[in-house]
């Protein structure tokens, strides 16, 4: 650890990397929170949550994350396994026997995990308002035709994979508790992160931050991609859909979530931990450190995100990277530039929540990445 005064110096760097970002107006908003060896030592929050009013960024604001989402619903799914309710190696229709459907019944939970259960398609004529509807979502999936045989190849599962896991984990509770509330009991509140939303109550819509979508004017891919069918322009991830007030109500496992960086950094901070965080353990030590293996086929070139190699992990998390603090660090980036992770061998957890919607083409395109590069200097991995 750095002594107390050159390690505030450094997290100074965090705090001009942050306002350098809202100044240039690379960034809009956002909030960055990181713990290391389970303490917290960067809170830092700039710029507006809404423009238009001149709403500032708090630290209680709440920001859309997107698939940063899936990294919590994958924990569930680990917290299930962890009290033996789950078979890694199970057929998903063993739990959900309509899954089977079209072929699908030789698909794993751990191909779920993965992605490669085949159904990366979202349902025909989905709307947002079928997506607000957990059985019309789960009853449609369970009954897509696989487009590859299950297991045989990665097909990112842009929006199923939250239904998929999240129905999985539903089915395997006792309790029989929808997967909202499966999260807010068995994480949110164990964690003290009661800002991890997947459906928003009434009275935390005033926290939620204005998106932009600065990649609106860009020509969109043509709509027989793979691309499009796993995310259709009708409940695509941008401000006009996800900021619907049914929508922010919703359970929508992948990509749905809703959080702040000081829930969502003590989310990171337990697995970064091994499982456990202020004494509070909600997996084992040996099953989170199984989370830093790459799957098989990691670096196979995914046809959903044009031929891009996605390093997930055995876990169903991403893996390693230029954008986080080491080649074992699992993480999660959302649409538009979200991202959180946990770095296991340092003991780092990092969140960063924003509302400039932006897909980054390059590094050097990232607004992000200097200040992910500040925090990891800030914690002296640099």
């Amino acid at each position: 650890m750095l002594d107390g005064a050159v390690f505030e110096a450094r997290v100074s760097l965090v705090e001009d990397a942050v306002r350098a970002a809202v100044e240039s107006g690379a960034e809009t908003g956002v909030q960055v929170v990181a713990y290391h060896h389970g303490r917290k030592v960067i809170d830092v929050c700039d710029g507006l949550a809404d423009p238009a009013t001149g709403r500032r960024v708090e630290p209680d604001t709440l920001f859309n994350v997107y698939s940063v989402t899936k990294a919590v619903t994958a924990t569930a799914l680990h917290i299930q396994a962890e009290r033996g309710l789950v078979d890694y190696d199970a057929p998903i229709a063993g739990y959900w026997p309509e899954f089977a459907a079209h072929g699908k019944e030789s698909a794993t939970v751990r191909h779920a995990l993965t992605h490669r259960v085949g159904v990366p398609q979202m349902p025909d004529g989905v709307t947002p308002e079928m997506m607000c509807d957990w059985n019309a979502m789960v009853q449609a999936i369970a009954g897509l035709p696989p487009l590859a045989a299950p297991g045989e190849k990665t097909l990112y599962q842009s929006m199923t994979f939250g239904w998929i896991v999240g129905e999985i984990v539903r089915r395997t509770d006792p309790k029989r508790r929808d997967f909202r509330r499966f999260v807010l009991d068995e994480i949110a509140a164990p964690l003290d992160a009661p800002d991890l939303w997947l459906g928003i109550p009434d009275e935390a819509e005033p926290r939620v931050a204005i998106m932009s979508d600065r990649n609106a004017g860009d020509q969109p891919p043509p709509l027989a991609t793979l691309y499009m069918q796993s995310m259709p322009p009708q409940v695509a991830l941008i401000p006009s859909v996800f900021e619907r007030p049914d929508v922010r109500r919703a359970c929508i496992p992948g990509v749905g979530g809703i959080f702040n960086a000081r829930s969502e950094a003590r989310f990171w901070a337990m697995l970064a931990q091994g499982g456990a965080l202020d004494g509070v353990r909600l997996l084992s030590e040996e099953r989170v450190r199984t989370f830093s293996n790459v799957r098989d086929n990691g670096d196979e070139p995914d046809p959903v995100m044009f031929g891009i190699p996605i390093p997930i992990s055995v876990g169903g998390y991403w893996l390693g990277g230029h954008r986080v603090s080491s080649d074992r660090a699992i993480w999660h980036p959302g649409a538009g530039g979200s991202i959180g992770w946990a770095d296991p061998d340092h003991e780092l957890a990092v969140a960063i929540c924003h509302n400039r919607m932006f897909n980054t083409r390059s590094p050097e395109d990232d607004p992000i990445l200097p200040i992910t590069k500040a925090i990891v200097a800030a914690v002296g991995l640099e």
